[in-house]
């Protein structure tokens, strides 16, 4: 099955990557606005939320070079990119108003709030937030997305099935396990937590223990 230029498999793939990258973009923000680090309610180091967003993205309506939309004949490259950019921020800001009301419906909490952020709509969306990652997306999918694929089509067909199918079964299974915990405890399901403090003590003792 093709989606666009790529078979489900490389996007697949490529989710697995995104999703690892969607892992360490929370926890790196995380870090710097609170101190700390943790498993983001899952098992393993993938957010299969921003995998399926941006290849979800990907199916709709493209790269920014590449729109699969129908625009306006002679339209410049630099407004495919806002166009792209405007698309990314309204989708994510859906998809997030969504996500965080189907969570607090079924399961009973918050999954995340944004209402100590200027400008937001809702708890779970903010104007700030959304054209934040809106130009992540939109800088990854015109920049890195397309070298992302071509490395992975580069390898054996069969052995980019074998890894997706791994992988893609991991993470579902994972995604499934995760929020299953967290509907029978109706509460995030942390499984651990790294302070940032705990970390530069641990390498000031491993420093003096050197020196000594």
């Amino acid at each position: 099955m093709m989606i666009g230029q790529y078979d489900i498999y490389s996007l697949t793939l490529a989710a697995a990557v995104i999703s690892f990258l969607g892992f360490a973009l929370e926890n790196i923000w995380l870090a710097l606005r609170k101190g700390y680090m943790d498993n983001r309610n899952m098992t393993l180091p993938f957010l299969l939320g921003y995998g399926l967003l941006v290849t979800g993205i990907y199916a709709v309506i493209g790269t920014p070079e590449e729109l699969h939309i129908i625009i306006p004949p002679k339209m410049s490259l630099r407004s495919q990119y806002i166009t792209y950019f405007l698309l990314s921020a309204v989708i994510v800001s859906i998809g997030e108003i969504l996500l965080g009301k189907t969570v607090e419906h079924i399961f009973g909490f918050e999954y995340w709030n944004y209402e100590s952020l200027p400008l937001h709509i809702t708890k779970y969306t903010s104007v700030p937030t959304s054209l934040g990652f809106a130009m992540i997306i939109t800088i990854f999918m015109g920049r890195c997305f397309p070298r992302l694929m071509e490395f992975i089509v580069s390898f054996d067909a069969d052995a980019v099935q074998m890894i997706a199918l791994i992988l893609g079964t991991a993470m579902t299974a994972d995604f499934i396990y995760s929020f299953a915990k967290m509907y029978k405890t109706r509460s995030l399901n942390v499984r651990y937590t790294i302070y940032m403090s705990d970390i530069k003590d641990t390498l000031r003792k491993a420093k003096y223990a050197l020196k000594g």
